[in-house]
């Protein structure tokens, strides 16, 4: 239920206008658990999406959460994001 609410967020976000800051606000989301469970290739990739919109404090937090993760949840956080960018298309 919280990742469903997370998810419309950025629908509501997107709409304000600067997607970067929401897709940022969703990986701090992610990484602190502030509306459910902590996941952190969720807040990778959501980072990364942010990082990738131009937004460089999302670039530091990625960084930093990557130092928690394996090189493996690195690589699917990563698949993910391109996943989810290759989806607008």
């Amino acid at each position: 239920m919280a990742r469903m609410d997370v998810l419309s967020r950025q629908i509501d976000y997107s709409a304000q206008g600067d997607q970067s800051d929401a897709f940022f606000e969703l990986g701090l989301s992610f990484c602190t658990g502030r509306d459910g469970a902590i996941d952190l290739i969720q807040a990778h990739k959501w980072f990364n999406i942010a990082a990738s919109r131009g937004n460089d404090e999302a670039k530091r937090y990625r960084s930093e959460v990557a130092s928690d993760m394996s090189k493996a949840e690195i690589i699917r956080a990563q698949r993910l994001a391109r996943e989810w960018l290759g989806s607008l298309h």
